[in-house]
């Protein structure tokens, strides 16, 4: 008899148990699927112009800002980098890092070769894609002439931190 009652105890503690958990993966689930609060977002359409590039960031380069800052309330920026200059080591060979949430960069023309924190140096051709952790620390190794890249970050607005 005394067996049959542990038994029947340790069946309840297991079914409350289940329970919880079943409780708490639902409670998780409902969070997830919850829409957080955002700022509106709005459509754009950003065609090409060459007059769209303006010197910004960096001397040896021209972006072209998409107009996704705006239409997303400062959640996200995209932008087209042409490399403009000639590389210099000197003026581009510089260690930093970028206070951001997510930035991802996709080659579109050429080729760009930078060196990562922990991940050594990649040369990276037309076609490829990296996506550069928060405040990652990089360098600038190189670039083709016609180096064009298209970089996505959040936030829209952030600090450079130059470490050199």
């Amino acid at each position: 008899m005394a067996k049959a009652k542990r038994k029947a105890k340790a069946t309840r503690a297991k079914t409350k148990k289940r329970t919880k958990v079943a409780a708490k993966s639902a409670k998780r689930a409902r969070r997830a699927s919850a829409p957080r609060a955002r700022k509106p977002q709005r459509f754009t359409v950003s065609h090409h112009r060459e007059d769209g590039f303006d010197h910004g960031l960096r001397p040896y380069s021209a972006y072209r800002d998409l107009g996704i800052a705006s239409a997303t309330n400062g959640m996200v920026q995209a932008h087209v980098i042409r490399m403009t200059k000639p590389f210099d080591e000197k003026e581009v060979a510089i260690e930093h890092y970028h206070d951001v949430d997510f930035q991802m960069v996709y080659v579109l023309k050429g080729s760009f070769t930078s060196e990562f924190e922990g991940q050594g140096a990649h040369t990276f051709h037309a076609g490829s894609c990296w996506i550069q952790p928060p405040k990652i620390k990089h360098t600038v190794l190189g670039y083709s002439d016609d180096c064009e890249l298209l970089e996505i970050i959040m936030p829209a607005e952030f600090d450079t931190v130059t470490l050199k």
